[in-house]
């Protein structure tokens, strides 16, 4: 059983920084696909970013792309999402997300449905 833990959030002000977490455990992770999404308060859950375990390639979401960077750490089995010049747009809870499964394009990790681990959220709160 995967278990995804995210740690990092907090309150900031627009144009500061934060990392989040995420960190992997209950399996080999080098064979599963990771994301970061994010839901605001009566909106859907929205894809931010995704990487592949096994070599790093990503996708982001046109919004954050130039800000936000998505990476992984084999050693400590950790997922990071770098966020830079946060906007408060960018406020929302934050779900890290795994799944095993293979899909031939990209952008089909771009659905929150087609994860099947998820962890409980961190909240990221950017003032104006």
């Amino acid at each position: 059983q995967v278990q995804l833990v995210e740690s990092g959030g907090g309150l900031v002000q627009a144009g500061d920084s934060l990392r989040l977490s995420c960190a992997f455990s209950g399996r080999t992770s080098s064979s599963y696909r990771m994301g970061w999404f994010r839901q605001s308060p009566g909106k859907e859950r929205e894809f931010v970013a995704t990487i592949r375990w096994s070599d790093s390639s990503t996708s982001y979401t046109e919004s954050v792309k130039g800000r936000f960077t998505i990476s992984r750490d084999n050693v400590e089995n950790t997922v990071y999402l770098q966020m830079n010049s946060l906007k408060p747009e960018d406020t929302a809870v934050y779900y890290c997300a795994a799944t095993g499964v293979y899909f031939p394009v990209t952008q089909i990790y771009h659905q929150a449905r087609n994860y099947n681990y998820w962890g409980q959220g961190t909240q990221v709160t950017v003032s104006s």
